[in-house]
């Protein structure tokens, strides 16, 4: 059942949701997370925010910080299709950061949109938009649906395009449905276009799995375009993304529901960062994850021309993140993070960000320093290291041999 039809508990008056989506330098995405917000709050009836984990504003800290002196509880809704990195590592290392910042406020995390009914409607309406387009019917007609995505580098991520998939074929009269990825990961849009070719169906649909009409929803559309101009004998159009379609407030509504009673489930057995997958061994285990969320939310910064290259990121040469939980604290982490980043702002040479991250898991052997991307891991750091550790290995990338403890590489 959605959230449309289950009153609102009279409970709520002191929560809020922050309905976290990506950000974008175009202001018309940015606006679309907006909508949305306006509108699940018009639906929950309790106040809810719009934050971005990069390129726009307010970032989730300063979101947080403006609910935090007004209510007493946030649930964080993620406006992401599907649980790659941003998902795994950015957002809830942002919502750790805003709990240990909050003491007093409860913060709890959601899901991702994922594969739900009510975005299953929505794709088989596209669908059927474009049908009526081309002038046919797929009771009639041969018709072959092609769902594209963005593509990811989590396994995970991309598999559930393809139950996506799936599940818009059973119980319908498509002909074919085939998953395919506009970058990142195959099959590509083009080889899966000529492959449903050669099965000469009536008619190709092709369905960017988007929620907004951006640049890679542009390159989707334009490929469907071409194609149909190359394939005389298959009539084929594109469909629009998912825009802020009403049925978008029953997934972010039953997800709200999920992350306020503590029932949310994350798909951890098939998650490279939990589990060893062939491939994918240089990216399991916390650590990693941890490290590539850091880099990665300082990994941004402005470039010449967004439409070139909509999601590629200028990041700093390296990545410090030292530890600062209890046992590393004890031993005096906190004055070693101070020395680095002093060190770090003396330096002429150095390209870096220093940051205070978690346990490291290696208790007893700190103070901790990992520097990424090199992946060492310096143990035992003194205040005293902090200048050695900046002056060679930031400055003239030579490590500090005898403070190495262990590397990721």
């Amino acid at each position: 059942m959605s959230s449309e039809t289950a009153p609102t508990p009279s409970t709520l008056s002191n929560e809020a949701v922050l309905l976290v989506g990506h950000g974008s330098r175009r202001e018309k995405s940015n606006e679309q997370v907006r909508t949305l917000a306006a509108d699940l709050e018009s639906r929950l009836g309790i106040p809810v925010d719009a934050a971005f984990l990069e390129l726009a504003s307010p970032a989730i800290d300063e979101a947080v910080a403006g609910l935090a002196g007004a209510v007493s509880r946030v649930s964080v809704v993620h406006l992401s299709l599907f649980a790659a990195s941003h998902v795994k590592n950015d957002v809830p290392l942002a919502v750790k950061r805003a709990r240990a910042d909050h003491p007093d406020l409860e913060i709890r995390n959601g899901a991702h949109l994922g594969v739900h009914p009510a975005i299953l409607d929505m794709l088989d309406e596209r669908a059927r938009a474009v049908e009526r387009e081309l002038g046919v019917d797929r009771a009639d007609d041969e018709v072959a649906i092609v769902l594209c995505a963005r593509g990811s580098s989590d396994p995970d991520a991309n598999a559930d395009v393809h139950k996506l998939a799936r599940l818009l074929y059973e119980g319908r009269d498509f002909d074919d449905v085939r998953a395919t990825f506009i970058g990142v990961t195959e099959p590509t849009l083009d080889e899966t276009l000529h492959a449903v070719a050669r099965e000469r169906p009536d008619a190709v649909v092709v369905l960017p799995y988007m929620l907004g009409d951006g640049v890679l929803t542009g390159r989707i559309k334009d490929g469907a375009e071409e194609f149909d101009d190359e394939y005389p004998y298959v009539a084929a159009a594109p469909g629009e993304p998912l825009g802020t379609d009403p049925r978008l407030l029953d997934v972010l509504s039953d997800r709200w529901q999920e992350a306020r009673t503590g029932s949310v489930e994350m798909s951890c057995d098939t998650c490279k960062y939990k589990v060893e997958l062939d491939g994918y061994e240089a990216d399991e285990g916390g650590a990693r994850a941890m490290l590539r969320a850091l880099t990665h939310s300082a990994a941004h910064a402005d470039r010449e021309n967004v439409d070139d290259d909509p999601h590629a990121h200028d990041a700093p040469a390296h990545h410090v993140a030292v530890c600062t939980n209890q046992t590393c604290a004890a031993d005096g982490s906190p004055a070693v993070l101070e020395r680095l980043r002093q060190a770090v702002r003396d330096s002429d040479a150095c390209d870096a960000c220093v940051t205070r991250t978690s346990c490291l898991d290696q208790c007893g052997d700190g103070p901790m320093v990992a520097v990424y991307p090199d992946g060492v891991w310096y143990g035992g750091v003194e205040e005293a290291d902090a200048d050695r550790i900046v002056s060679s290995h930031l400055d003239r990338e030579r490590i500090v041999s005898d403070l190495v403890h262990d590397t990721l590489q």
